[in-house]
């Protein structure tokens, strides 16, 4: 996968900390809350609280597997119309540049920090694997991804979700009219964007795939909704998200949807991201290995 090698990796930090960070990521605690409680952690290690955070922040540019030059691609940023969300919406929309046939598309839904590099480098990657993708930017409606994780970690709640929710329905229905696309659509989604997977899936009846990883369950109320097909990537290490993973895989039974889930071993939350220490590179690897086969069974035959 990534070509980047990490200076560290998820093991090297207490497990606690692992802990924190996830509620800072997640909102649930503040930058300045996440550097006082850690601070004991990190004098143990021989780090400051600010370096701990360094440590295990994103580093987008060593990361990249596809260049946004690639001349192997058509990427572009683009306006759609939203008219039950904000009004106005903005993504990343790429496919080949040379393709023999009419192509699958596919939604990339961000984590919680907006349209960041790394999920562009999602969708160029997707769109090496003959698809189009198109990556929405949910925070375009408050200026877009600003460039810092911390500041769009801020600007998130600010956001009105069931407006974001219909703006990621309007960029699903704008993507499907695509030229030479083939009729078929998918979803992709990290953590956040794991989540509005799952959403979409109940609330979008054309839609033929949906694969969240590590991304909480829709209501459960909605599930005999879903027409698509699932895949769910789980981190085993992830109480957060596979709490409420059993009511939703007894709902998916109940209706008799197919889906095919897989938890991976001794893994974190975000696992797939390469940016960070918590990747971790066969878990990240064998879940792309599936997503892509699972995208290729469902929506290219």
């Amino acid at each position: 996968m990534s070509k980047y090698k990490q200076e560290y990796k998820a093991n090297d930090f207490d497990p606690q900390v692992l802990s924190l960070f996830d509620q800072y990521v997640h909102g649930d605690l503040d930058r300045r809350g996440f550097l006082k409680n850690v601070a004991k952690y990190a004098a143990i290690g021989g780090m400051t609280a600010t370096g701990l955070l360094s440590a295990l922040s994103p580093k987008f540019a060593y990361a990249q597997q596809v260049s946004q030059n690639d001349v192997r691609l058509q990427a572009k940023y683009v306006e759609f119309d939203s008219p039950l969300g904000y009004g106005k919406g903005r993504g990343y929309l790429v496919r080949p540049t040379k393709s023999a046939s009419n192509l699958p598309v596919v939604l990339v839904v961000h984590e919680n920090r907006g349209l960041n590099p790394h999920i562009e480098d999602i969708a160029r990657r997707l769109a090496l694997e003959n698809y189009i993708a198109f990556a929405p930017d949910a925070l375009f409606p408050l200026g877009g991804y600003p460039g810092d994780e911390d500041k769009a970690r801020e600007l998130f709640p600010k956001l009105d979700q069931s407006k974001t929710r219909e703006d990621f329905v309007a960029a699903l229905n704008f993507v499907k009219k695509s030229p030479n696309n083939n009729g078929k659509s998918g979803v992709v989604g990290f953590c956040y964007g794991g989540t509005i997977a799952n959403q979409l899936a109940t609330l979008a009846p054309d839609l033929s795939a949906a694969v969240p990883f590590y991304g909480t369950s829709p209501s459960v109320e909605k599930v005999p909704n879903i027409k698509a097909k699932l895949l769910l990537h789980f981190a085993e290490k992830d109480e957060r998200v596979n709490a409420t993973w059993p009511n939703y895989e007894a709902a998916l039974k109940a209706s008799n949807i197919e889906y095919e889930a897989h938890i991976y071993k001794g893994v974190q939350h975000g696992f797939n991201n390469d940016t960070t220490p918590r990747y971790e590179e066969a878990a990240a690897k064998l879940a792309w290995q599936r997503t892509i086969a699972f995208f290729n069974q469902t929506l290219k035959t």
